[in-house]
């Protein structure tokens, strides 16, 4: 069985900083595309940013020099920095993966809150 977990949110100041992290675990998976998506209350989910298994990415046009995604292959984790946050970026950050284990298709993690607030 593969999990995602993720870590790293909570309660920051505008202009303040956050690292978000994502972890599979479980055995005899191969990862392809990692990703972070967003979904703040009343809205839709919405993409930040992916990255391919050879560090190809991708943001969102909101987030663009502001976070900065990256992965580690050996741990398979990922990894979202986010500077200069902003109070629309409070939301619930969902880690994603295309993981192949036993057959190919989505996962998802459980969810972590980044609110930025004075």
């Amino acid at each position: 069985q593969v999990q995602l977990v993720e870590s790293g949110g909570g309660l920051v100041q505008p202009g303040g900083s956050l690292r978000l992290s994502c972890a599979a675990s479980g055995r005899g998976f191969h990862i392809y595309t990692m990703g972070w998506y967003r979904q703040a209350p009343g809205k839709q989910r919405e993409l930040v940013a992916t990255i391919t298994r050879d560090d190809s990415t991708n943001y969102a046009d909101s987030v663009k020099g502001r976070f900065t995604i990256s992965r580690d292959n050996a741990k398979n984790t990922v990894y979202l920095q986010m500077n200069s946050l902003k109070p629309e970026d409070t939301a619930a950050y969902y880690c994603n993966a295309d993981i192949l284990y036993l057959f190919r298709r989505a996962y998802w993690g459980q969810g972590t809150q980044v609110t930025v607030s004075s």
